[in-house]
């Protein structure tokens, strides 16, 4: 039975990473819901703006509900996300606990919440978007803990729904420029931009379009063999190298 997409999930889909996602799939001819605290500016009838602050549990819950009985979701994109960066010394648990339900509960919620209509069908993908931080980064303990913790998420995820033909991957990107969350580190035009882009393996940064084109690939209704996987879309910054 072939199978297409009806409508897409993409939270934080009003910058940067996710506003590319929300464009990939709105050139799919898919509708698109955006579950963001703030708009996407784009002009589209098949895009569907919902404020939402998904660090409040039980606002996500009844928007989850609501999205879940007025729309027919294929997709999920869980891309929204914080750094909160400290030292460890100077890491607040407040700030692990704030990441934890964005980046962890919030993608439980939403899940929930579709999986049956997409059991039903038959069909579904699911797409975590993680970090290359996960494997360790200064600054970032409450971060690379919950990114860390997405993949494992989607590894189990993905045993348990293989089998009602819902795909559950992640995609872990590295140095992204033209994100509000880069620019809060490297700001536009600094020459740390040049510096960072040598120090990767294929000599630049990324861009949100990058991000988005893998999760495109991932969503692919043919895809249906890909599962519990992380993608790095990181230029080859994941990789260890040495100079001799």
């Amino acid at each position: 039975m072939a199978h297409r997409h009806e409508t897409i999930i993409v939270t934080g889909g009003s910058t940067g990473i996710g506003l590319a996602i929300c464009e990939h799939f709105l050139s799919q001819g898919c509708d698109v819901i955006n579950l963001s605290r703030r708009p996407a500016e784009l002009q589209d009838s098949r895009l569907h703006n919902i404020e939402l602050d998904l660090s409040d549990r039980n606002a996500t819950a009844e928007v989850a509900a609501d999205v879940a009985q007025r729309h027919e979701v294929t997709g999920l994109v869980h891309n929204a996300g914080l750094i909160r960066a400290a030292e460890l010394e100077d890491v607040a648990l407040e700030d692990l606990d704030y990441l934890t339900q964005v980046h962890i509960g919030a993608a439980i919620t939403l899940s929930k919440a579709v999986i049956p209509q997409m059991k039903q069908r038959g069909f579904g993908r699911i797409v975590l978007i993680t970090s290359r931080a996960a494997l360790g980064l200064q600054t970032r303990t409450n971060y690379s803990a919950t990114k860390a913790g997405m993949m494992g998420m989607a590894r189990t995820w993905a045993l348990e729904l293989g089998p009602h033909g819902i795909t559950v991957n992640t995609v872990a990107p590295g140095p992204i420029a033209a994100t509000e969350m880069f620019e809060r580190v490297i700001p536009d035009g600094s020459p740390k931009l040049e510096e960072l882009a040598r120090s990767i393996p294929v000599r630049r940064v990324g861009l949100p379009d990058d991000v988005a084109r893998a999760v495109g690939f991932l969503c692919e209704p043919d895809n249906g063999f890909i599962t519990g996987q992380t993608l790095m879309v990181c230029g080859g910054a994941s990789l260890g190298s040495i100079a001799l």
